[in-house]
């Protein structure tokens, strides 16, 4: 089996993640570090692009699961793209469908991303805090 590759790209000023074929316990750790890699590149927001996915066990859900509360504790959005039935089923049985927003075309999952994304321009890991005076 070929190397499984997870490709970062900006599509409409969006870090999206090209998934391969199969994600599974072998790769996980690499789409973890791809995710990161995008969180990197935008200001929390960022689609996962699943088109090409045909396999994703729970390690790859895991991963998932964990860059979408990542990106909403920094005030960003992860976006999935599921077009294809048998990996939408495995999120749909697991419940993740509700849970992580999920679009069947990278067209519709970046227009949700660019509109979610946050006003600031801030890193996805920067202090939630907002700034006071300091009080005497």
């Amino acid at each position: 089996m070929p190397e499984a590759r997870f490709t970062v790209e900006v599509a409409g000023g969006v870090p999206v993640v090209a998934t391969p074929e199969e994600i599974d316990i072998n790769n996980a750790a690499q789409m973890r570090a791809a995710l990161l890699e995008a969180a990197e590149h935008g200001d929390g927001t960022l689609v996962v692009d699943m088109s090409g996915t045909q396999f994703c066990d729970s390690a790859g859900l895991h991963v998932l699961v964990r860059a979408h509360m990542q990106a909403q504790a920094g005030g960003g959005e992860l976006v999935l793209v599921l077009p294809g039935a048998t990996v939408l089923r495995v999120f749909a049985i697991t419940g993740i469908d509700r849970l992580i927003p999920n679009f069947p075309s990278l067209d519709q999952a970046v227009t949700q991303a660019s509109a979610a994304r946050p006003a600031s321009s801030s890193p996805a890991l920067a202090d939630p805090e907002p700034s006071s005076s300091p009080s005497s």
